[in-house]
Protein backbone atom coordinates (compact mmCIF):
# COMPACT_ATOMS: atom_id res chain seq x y z
CA UNK A 1 0.00 0.00 0.00
CA UNK A 2 1.13 3.52 -0.73
CA UNK A 3 2.93 5.16 2.19
CA UNK A 4 0.87 8.32 1.59
CA UNK A 5 -2.02 6.77 3.50
CA UNK A 6 -2.03 7.72 7.21
CA UNK A 7 -4.12 4.64 7.94
CA UNK A 8 -4.29 1.00 6.91
CA UNK A 9 -7.29 -1.33 6.80
CA UNK A 10 -6.87 -5.06 7.32
CA UNK A 11 -9.41 -7.85 7.47
CA UNK A 12 -9.84 -11.16 9.20
CA UNK A 13 -10.67 -14.20 7.08
CA UNK A 14 -14.46 -14.21 7.37
CA UNK A 15 -15.04 -10.43 7.17
CA UNK A 16 -12.97 -9.78 4.04
CA UNK A 17 -16.12 -9.31 1.91
CA UNK A 18 -17.12 -6.33 4.08
CA UNK A 19 -13.60 -4.90 4.47
CA UNK A 20 -13.23 -4.79 0.68
CA UNK A 21 -16.44 -2.77 0.37
CA UNK A 22 -15.32 -0.41 3.16
CA UNK A 23 -12.04 0.14 1.31
CA UNK A 24 -13.94 1.00 -1.87
CA UNK A 25 -15.68 3.84 -0.01
CA UNK A 26 -12.37 4.94 1.52
CA UNK A 27 -10.66 4.76 -1.90
CA UNK A 28 -7.78 2.73 -0.49
CA UNK A 29 -6.50 -0.82 -1.02
CA UNK A 30 -7.06 -3.50 1.58
CA UNK A 31 -3.91 -4.14 3.61
CA UNK A 32 -1.78 -7.21 2.97
CA UNK A 33 -1.88 -9.73 5.80
CA UNK A 34 -1.11 -13.44 6.03
CA UNK A 35 -2.80 -16.02 8.24
CA UNK A 36 -0.92 -19.31 8.45
CA UNK A 37 -2.94 -22.35 9.55
CA UNK A 38 -1.34 -25.37 11.21
CA UNK A 39 -2.57 -28.95 11.05
CA UNK A 40 -3.80 -28.93 14.66
CA UNK A 41 -6.08 -25.91 14.09
CA UNK A 42 -3.68 -23.30 15.48
CA UNK A 43 -3.01 -20.28 13.31
CA UNK A 44 -0.56 -17.38 13.20
CA UNK A 45 -1.06 -13.82 11.93
CA UNK A 46 1.52 -11.59 10.22
CA UNK A 47 1.29 -8.18 8.54
CA UNK A 48 3.08 -8.21 5.20
CA UNK A 49 3.77 -4.47 5.11
CA UNK A 50 4.99 -1.86 7.55
CA UNK A 51 2.37 -0.46 9.93
CA UNK A 52 4.76 1.51 12.14
CA UNK A 53 3.24 4.81 13.25
CA UNK A 54 -0.06 4.18 11.39
CA UNK A 55 -3.73 4.12 12.30
CA UNK A 56 -4.55 0.44 11.86
CA UNK A 57 -8.19 -0.60 11.41
CA UNK A 58 -8.86 -4.32 11.88
CA UNK A 59 -12.20 -5.45 10.41
CA UNK A 60 -13.54 -8.64 11.94
CA UNK A 61 -16.95 -9.60 13.29
CA UNK A 62 -16.86 -12.15 16.09
CA UNK A 63 -19.69 -14.38 14.92
CA UNK A 64 -19.50 -18.18 15.35
CA UNK A 65 -17.18 -19.95 15.41
CA UNK A 66 -14.83 -18.61 18.06
CA UNK A 67 -11.86 -18.76 15.64
CA UNK A 68 -13.01 -15.33 14.40
CA UNK A 69 -12.49 -13.82 17.85
CA UNK A 70 -9.12 -15.55 18.28
CA UNK A 71 -8.03 -14.33 14.86
CA UNK A 72 -8.94 -10.75 15.82
CA UNK A 73 -7.01 -11.02 19.10
CA UNK A 74 -3.90 -12.22 17.24
CA UNK A 75 -4.28 -9.39 14.69
CA UNK A 76 -4.40 -6.86 17.53
CA UNK A 77 -1.37 -8.34 19.26
CA UNK A 78 0.63 -8.44 16.02
CA UNK A 79 -0.25 -4.80 15.29
CA UNK A 80 0.80 -3.72 18.78
CA UNK A 81 4.14 -5.52 18.46
CA UNK A 82 4.67 -3.95 15.02
CA UNK A 83 4.47 -0.42 16.53
CA UNK A 84 1.13 0.70 15.11
CA UNK A 85 0.23 4.20 16.34
CA UNK A 86 -3.44 3.40 17.02
CA UNK A 87 -5.20 0.05 16.79
CA UNK A 88 -8.93 0.25 16.12
CA UNK A 89 -11.04 -2.90 16.13
CA UNK A 90 -13.91 -2.64 13.63
CA UNK A 91 -16.38 -5.25 14.88
CA UNK A 92 -19.73 -4.89 13.08
CA UNK A 93 -21.17 -7.87 14.99
CA UNK A 94 -19.95 -8.14 18.58
CA UNK A 95 -20.47 -11.76 19.61
CA UNK A 96 -21.27 -12.94 23.15
CA UNK A 97 -23.29 -9.74 23.59
CA UNK A 98 -26.33 -11.67 24.80
CA UNK A 99 -24.29 -12.60 27.88
CA UNK A 100 -24.34 -9.09 29.30
CA UNK A 101 -25.39 -9.84 32.90
CA UNK A 102 -25.80 -12.62 35.45
CA UNK A 103 -29.36 -13.78 34.80
CA UNK A 104 -28.92 -16.76 37.12
CA UNK A 105 -26.30 -17.90 39.66
CA UNK A 106 -22.86 -19.17 38.66
CA UNK A 107 -22.73 -17.97 35.05
CA UNK A 108 -20.16 -15.88 33.22
CA UNK A 109 -20.71 -12.41 31.76
CA UNK A 110 -19.33 -13.26 28.36
CA UNK A 111 -19.63 -9.77 26.88
CA UNK A 112 -17.45 -8.31 29.65
CA UNK A 113 -14.89 -11.09 29.21
CA UNK A 114 -14.61 -10.46 25.45
CA UNK A 115 -14.30 -6.70 26.07
CA UNK A 116 -11.45 -7.39 28.51
CA UNK A 117 -9.72 -9.70 26.03
CA UNK A 118 -9.81 -7.05 23.30
CA UNK A 119 -8.58 -4.35 25.68
CA UNK A 120 -5.73 -6.44 27.05
CA UNK A 121 -4.73 -7.47 23.52
CA UNK A 122 -4.12 -3.78 22.83
CA UNK A 123 -6.98 -1.92 21.10
CA UNK A 124 -7.16 1.85 21.42
CA UNK A 125 -10.77 2.07 20.21
CA UNK A 126 -13.61 -0.13 18.98
CA UNK A 127 -16.18 0.63 16.28
CA UNK A 128 -19.22 -1.63 16.45
CA UNK A 129 -22.92 -1.65 15.58
CA UNK A 130 -26.21 -2.36 17.36
CA UNK A 131 -24.92 -4.02 20.49
CA UNK A 132 -27.47 -6.36 22.06
CA UNK A 133 -27.47 -4.08 25.12
CA UNK A 134 -26.24 -0.47 25.13
CA UNK A 135 -24.57 -0.88 28.53
CA UNK A 136 -21.93 -3.16 26.95
CA UNK A 137 -20.18 0.06 25.91
CA UNK A 138 -19.35 0.50 29.60
CA UNK A 139 -17.48 -2.83 29.64
CA UNK A 140 -14.66 -1.16 27.68
CA UNK A 141 -12.03 1.20 29.07
CA UNK A 142 -11.34 2.54 25.56
CA UNK A 143 -13.61 4.76 23.40
CA UNK A 144 -16.53 2.95 21.76
CA UNK A 145 -18.11 4.24 18.56
CA UNK A 146 -21.54 2.60 18.58
CA UNK A 147 -23.16 2.78 15.14
CA UNK A 148 -26.80 2.07 14.32
CA UNK A 149 -28.23 -0.03 11.49
CA UNK A 150 -31.14 2.41 11.35
CA UNK A 151 -28.94 4.44 8.99
CA UNK A 152 -29.70 1.84 6.31
CA UNK A 153 -32.98 0.38 7.61
CA UNK A 154 -34.98 3.61 7.96
CA UNK A 155 -34.44 4.71 4.33
CA UNK A 156 -35.29 1.18 3.18
CA UNK A 157 -38.57 1.16 5.14
CA UNK A 158 -39.47 4.57 3.70
CA UNK A 159 -38.73 3.32 0.17
CA UNK A 160 -41.40 0.62 0.57
CA UNK A 161 -44.11 3.34 0.77
CA UNK A 162 -46.31 1.13 2.93
CA UNK A 163 -49.69 2.44 4.02
CA UNK A 164 -51.03 1.69 7.53
CA UNK A 165 -47.50 1.01 8.76
CA UNK A 166 -46.90 -0.30 12.28
CA UNK A 167 -43.58 -1.04 13.98
CA UNK A 168 -43.43 -4.06 16.27
CA UNK A 169 -40.92 -5.82 18.45
CA UNK A 170 -40.92 -9.62 18.85
CA UNK A 171 -40.16 -9.34 22.59
CA UNK A 172 -40.37 -6.68 25.29
CA UNK A 173 -36.57 -6.47 25.52
CA UNK A 174 -36.44 -4.76 22.14
CA UNK A 175 -39.11 -2.16 22.94
CA UNK A 176 -36.68 0.77 23.12
CA UNK A 177 -35.26 0.01 19.66
CA UNK A 178 -38.73 -0.41 18.13
CA UNK A 179 -40.01 2.74 19.85
CA UNK A 180 -37.22 4.74 18.21
CA UNK A 181 -38.28 3.53 14.75
CA UNK A 182 -41.93 4.19 15.60
CA UNK A 183 -41.25 7.82 16.55
CA UNK A 184 -38.99 8.45 13.55
CA UNK A 185 -41.50 6.98 11.08
CA UNK A 186 -44.56 8.48 12.85
CA UNK A 187 -46.43 5.20 13.13
CA UNK A 188 -47.94 3.07 15.92
CA UNK A 189 -45.87 0.75 18.11
CA UNK A 190 -46.90 -2.83 18.89
CA UNK A 191 -45.18 -5.03 21.47
CA UNK A 192 -44.98 -8.78 21.93
CA UNK A 193 -44.70 -10.54 25.26
CA UNK A 194 -42.65 -13.70 24.82
CA UNK A 195 -42.11 -16.63 27.14
CA UNK A 196 -39.49 -19.31 26.50
CA UNK A 197 -39.59 -22.99 27.36
CA UNK A 198 -35.77 -22.98 27.18
CA UNK A 199 -33.00 -21.23 25.23
CA UNK A 200 -33.90 -20.85 21.51
CA UNK A 201 -37.35 -22.37 22.11
CA UNK A 202 -40.35 -20.00 22.20
CA UNK A 203 -43.35 -21.18 24.20
CA UNK A 204 -45.92 -18.39 23.77
CA UNK A 205 -46.20 -14.89 22.27
CA UNK A 206 -48.97 -12.40 23.09
CA UNK A 207 -49.50 -9.23 21.02
CA UNK A 208 -49.88 -5.97 22.97
CA UNK A 209 -51.48 -3.44 20.63
CA UNK A 210 -53.65 -3.38 17.51
CA UNK A 211 -52.29 -4.83 14.26
CA UNK A 212 -55.55 -5.32 12.39
CA UNK A 213 -55.27 -3.92 8.87
CA UNK A 214 -51.63 -2.92 9.42
CA UNK A 215 -48.50 -3.57 7.42
CA UNK A 216 -46.22 -4.59 10.26
CA UNK A 217 -42.44 -4.39 10.41
CA UNK A 218 -40.82 -6.39 13.18
CA UNK A 219 -37.58 -4.85 14.48
CA UNK A 220 -34.86 -6.90 16.20
CA UNK A 221 -31.08 -6.86 16.60
CA UNK A 222 -30.26 -10.57 16.14
CA UNK A 223 -32.01 -13.46 14.41
CA UNK A 224 -30.47 -16.72 15.55
CA UNK A 225 -32.71 -19.75 15.01
CA UNK A 226 -35.60 -17.51 13.82
CA UNK A 227 -38.13 -19.18 16.12
CA UNK A 228 -39.20 -15.91 17.76
CA UNK A 229 -39.48 -13.81 14.60
CA UNK A 230 -41.43 -16.47 12.70
CA UNK A 231 -43.81 -17.08 15.63
CA UNK A 232 -44.38 -13.34 16.11
CA UNK A 233 -45.23 -12.92 12.41
CA UNK A 234 -47.69 -15.79 12.58
CA UNK A 235 -49.42 -14.38 15.67
CA UNK A 236 -49.73 -10.92 14.09
CA UNK A 237 -51.14 -12.22 10.83
CA UNK A 238 -53.65 -14.29 12.79
CA UNK A 239 -54.57 -11.05 14.61
CA UNK A 240 -55.46 -9.39 11.29
CA UNK A 241 -52.24 -7.81 10.02
CA UNK A 242 -52.11 -7.23 6.24
CA UNK A 243 -48.47 -8.22 5.97
CA UNK A 244 -45.45 -8.76 8.20
CA UNK A 245 -41.85 -7.98 7.31
CA UNK A 246 -38.87 -8.18 9.64
CA UNK A 247 -35.60 -6.27 9.92
CA UNK A 248 -32.68 -7.30 12.10
CA UNK A 249 -29.15 -5.99 12.32
CA UNK A 250 -27.25 -9.27 12.59
CA UNK A 251 -27.84 -12.35 10.44
CA UNK A 252 -26.69 -15.13 12.78
CA UNK A 253 -29.19 -17.58 11.19
CA UNK A 254 -28.23 -20.82 12.90
CA UNK A 255 -29.94 -23.94 11.56
CA UNK A 256 -32.89 -24.38 11.08
CA UNK A 257 -33.37 -20.60 10.66
CA UNK A 258 -33.18 -20.59 6.85
CA UNK A 259 -35.84 -23.26 6.52
CA UNK A 260 -38.06 -21.51 9.06
CA UNK A 261 -37.83 -18.14 7.29
CA UNK A 262 -38.40 -19.71 3.87
CA UNK A 263 -41.51 -21.57 5.05
CA UNK A 264 -42.82 -18.71 7.18
CA UNK A 265 -45.59 -16.21 6.45
CA UNK A 266 -43.09 -13.33 6.50
CA UNK A 267 -43.07 -11.24 3.32
CA UNK A 268 -39.33 -10.66 3.67
CA UNK A 269 -36.49 -10.77 6.20
CA UNK A 270 -33.98 -7.92 5.90
CA UNK A 271 -30.52 -7.90 7.50
CA UNK A 272 -27.36 -5.86 7.27
CA UNK A 273 -24.23 -7.57 5.96
CA UNK A 274 -22.44 -7.51 9.34
CA UNK A 275 -22.40 -11.31 9.03
CA UNK A 276 -22.14 -13.05 5.63
CA UNK A 277 -25.13 -15.12 4.49
CA UNK A 278 -25.10 -17.55 1.59
CA UNK A 279 -27.69 -20.21 2.42
CA UNK A 280 -30.05 -19.21 -0.37
CA UNK A 281 -33.30 -18.19 1.31
CA UNK A 282 -35.38 -16.23 -1.22
CA UNK A 283 -37.00 -14.14 1.53
CA UNK A 284 -33.69 -12.90 2.95
CA UNK A 285 -32.30 -9.55 1.78
CA UNK A 286 -29.09 -7.89 3.01
CA UNK A 287 -28.32 -4.15 3.04
CA UNK A 288 -24.68 -3.07 3.16
CA UNK A 289 -23.30 -1.14 6.13
CA UNK A 290 -19.92 -0.57 4.45
CA UNK A 291 -20.54 3.14 3.88
CA UNK A 292 -21.49 3.93 7.49
CA UNK A 293 -18.38 2.13 8.74
CA UNK A 294 -16.21 3.93 6.17
CA UNK A 295 -17.60 7.26 7.38
CA UNK A 296 -16.88 6.30 10.99
CA UNK A 297 -13.29 5.39 10.08
CA UNK A 298 -12.83 8.77 8.38
CA UNK A 299 -14.29 10.47 11.46
CA UNK A 300 -11.71 8.75 13.68
CA UNK A 301 -8.81 9.68 11.39
CA UNK A 302 -9.90 13.32 11.03
CA UNK A 303 -11.04 13.72 14.67
CA UNK A 304 -14.53 14.62 13.45
CA UNK A 305 -17.91 13.85 14.99
CA UNK A 306 -19.65 10.77 13.62
CA UNK A 307 -23.01 11.44 15.28
CA UNK A 308 -24.18 13.41 12.22
CA UNK A 309 -24.68 10.11 10.34
CA UNK A 310 -27.16 8.83 12.95
CA UNK A 311 -30.74 9.05 11.70
CA UNK A 312 -31.92 7.89 15.10
CA UNK A 313 -30.36 6.57 18.31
Amino acid sequence: MSQSYPFLVFSGTKSRYLAEKICQYLNCPLGNMNILHFADGEFAVSFEESIRGKYVFLVQSTFPNSDNLMELLLMIDAAKRASAKNIIAVVPYFGWARQDRKDKPRVSIGAKLVADLLSVAGIDRIITMDLHADQIQGFFDVPVDHLYASAVFAPYIQSLNLEDLAIATPDVGGSKRASTYSKYLHCPLVLCNKTRAKANVVETIQVIGDVEGKNVILVDDIVDTAGTIVKAAEVMLDAGAKSVRAIASHCVMSDPATERIQNSRLTEMVFTDSIPYSKGCTKVKQLSIAEIFARAILGVIKNESISSQYLMM
